[in-house]
Parts: structure tokens; sequence; C-alpha cells
């Protein structure tokens, strides 16, 4: 075993210096992700800093409207929470279909968003993987890649992204908060995680030394017409081979407002911004709906044993937008 450091922070500030003054460090909250690498061997933090105890649990509603969300909520607490199952019922539905129980109660908000981008090439370290160790190569293009990425992929990493929460806050315009040595920022969640291109070992856009404090969730009224649907190949906890996340409002016939992310196909969540320039203003329907996916979903390259996932994700997503908008009183 290697051994490390271990700093149990009191304040944000007293976490922030601790990593930005330590070679290697890590942050550690659940650590659902991050022990699990690290007993694999693909981990070897100098520190762990352990922020897990700073007052960062709490779910409050702004004088705006929105909801802020700590970053060390457990996914269970945020599940079940009044105000999310009212509002977002998209996020409510993709925390429950992350994970088992057990995981849902340690993990938390800001780990579930840096949790690695990876697939079975990155964990195993007698296997060649540019995430783990740049310029090795990727084992995963020609060797098994069924549950690996159709879009935005490139030569170096073909991994998928596995949170189901993260596909949702993408799908509701959330905004994360960081707090950092250079002070604090907001990023569009849409904006937090990157696709691999020729630096695959860099997940998201954090800068060293920055940790999450929160996530934000937009105004909106109770009962956001939303949904989250999640294909995997097993009914006990799997990573999605497909999954969407819908946000759909009809009114007077006509689609106002729509947001459609995918998981489970690509390094980050993907973000449908071609289906949604296609569906807003048009008339809700299957034809539409078709129209719309599959001039989105026109942009994959699968490989050669995932073409299957254009299909399922197409299928997915054309389903979660009929059931919406038929259940739209106003479609």
């Amino acid at each position: 075993m290697k051994s490390f450091m271990y700093v149990r922070a009191h304040s944000v500030d007293e976490a922030t210096a601790a990593h930005a003054g330590r070679p290697a460090s890590r942050y550690l909250g659940g650590g659902t992700n991050l022990v699990d690498l690290m007993k694999l061997g693909v981990e070897r933090p100098g520190t762990l800093i352990d922020v897990s105890r700073l007052p960062l649990d709490a779910v409050e509603e702004l004088p705006d409207g929105s909801v802020r969300v700590g970053a060390t909520v457990r996914n269970s607490d945020l599940a079940s929470h009044p105000l999310v199952r009212d509002r977002y019922p998209v996020l409510s539905q993709a925390l429950l279909a992350g994970a088992s129980g057990q995981l849902r109660n340690v993990a938390t908000t800001g780990g579930n968003l840096l949790q690695r981008t990876r697939c079975p090439y990155f964990q195993d370290p007698s296997k060649p993987c540019n995430k783990r160790e740049p310029g090795s190569g990727c084992g995963a293009r020609d060797g098994v890649h069924r549950d690996h990425a159709v879009l935005g992929h490139s030569p170096q990493c073909i991994a998928t992204h596995p949170s189901d929460m993260a596909v949702a806050l993408a799908a509701l315009d959330a905004q994360v908060e960081l707090q950092g040595p250079r002070g604090r920022r907001t990023l569009p969640v849409t904006e937090f995680h990157r696709l691999p291109g020729d630096r695959p070992e860099q997940d998201t856009e954090i800068a060293p030394g920055e940790l999450i404090t929160a996530v934000v969730l937009p105004p909106t009224a109770a009962g956001l017409p939303s949904a989250y649907r999640k294909a995997r190949d097993r009914a006990s906890y799997a990573f999605a081979l497909a999954s969407v996340a819908v946000v759909l409002h009809v009114e007077d016939s006509v689609v106002r407002q729509v947001r459609i992310a995918f998981g489970g196909l690509a390094h980050r969540p993907w973000r449908a911004v071609r289906a949604e320039r296609e569906l807003l203003g048009a008339a809700p329907g299957d034809d539409a709906f078709l129209r719309a996916v599959d001039a989105e979903l026109s942009a994959a390259e699968p490989l050669r044993d995932n073409a299957f996932k254009v299909r399922l994700a197409r299928n997915l997503a054309c389903d979660v937008l009929r059931r919406l908008a038929d259940s739209s009183p106003a479609s």
C-alpha cells in the first residue's frame, strides 16, 4: 500500500490552501470512486484532504427562486428532497437510477460530478490507457468497446462519462460553483466536463486546487415537465449504455421549451443542441421528434461493436419526448 497524508479540512479556505500546498493532493468526499481507484493502484495521491465535514450539506432556495445544492449533499438526500422531487423530477429520477442505495447514501453531489470518466482499460494498470498514462495508447479502440463512446471521441480515448446526475444537470442548465486559490467562479455544468481531444487525462475544466462548493438549479415552477430514462445491461446498478434527460414544455400545441442531454454516449454528458433547435417552435409529434433526434445523432461515429447505441439512444429520446408531450395539458 502506498502511504499518503490525510488532512481533515474545517473550512473551504483551509481545504483549498491545503490542496495548493501539497503535491498530488486529492479532495475526499464520499470516496466511492476515488477510494476504489486507489485500491486498484490507478490513483496514487500524496495527500487526501477530507472535505466531507465542511458546511456544504444544505439544499436551499435562493431569493430568485433558484435552488442551491451544497457539494457534500448526499445523493440519497438530494433525490428525496421535496424541492427537487417537486420542481426537478428529472434530477430525482437520474439520481435514483444512478447507483445502489448504499452508494447513494455515501456519494456526494460534488464527488458525483468529479468521478472519473473511465472504462475497464483505465481501471487496469496492466493495459494501455492514454487517460491513465498519456501516450501509452488506447487499448479499447481495438479491444472490447461495446460500452464506449459514439459521439465526440478521439483517437486518444473512447471512454464514456458514468454520471447519471450530470446528464440531468446538463438538461436543467445548472451551474457549478467553484472556489480555489484564485477565488470563486461559476461554470455552466455543460462546460464543466471536457471531450477527450488530445488530453484525455483531463476530465473537467476545474483548475488545480479548486473545490466544488455547490450546484445551482435555475428557477422553475413546480412540476417541471421533465424525465430521465436509462438503458443498461441489467436491472441492478450498472452504468448506462445510453440514457437521456429531457425537459419539454408544450403550450398551444407548440414546443416552447426543450432541453435534451444524452448519457452513455460520450466522454461527457452530451447536450443535444441541434435537436433542441429543430424542435423549438415546432408542433410536437413522432415525426418531429424523430427528425430532431436523428439530426443530433447524425454526428455519431460508432466503432466496430457499438453502433447499436445510436438506435438505442434514438428510441429512448423519442419515447421520453412522446410521453412528456402526451402528458402536457396543452399538447
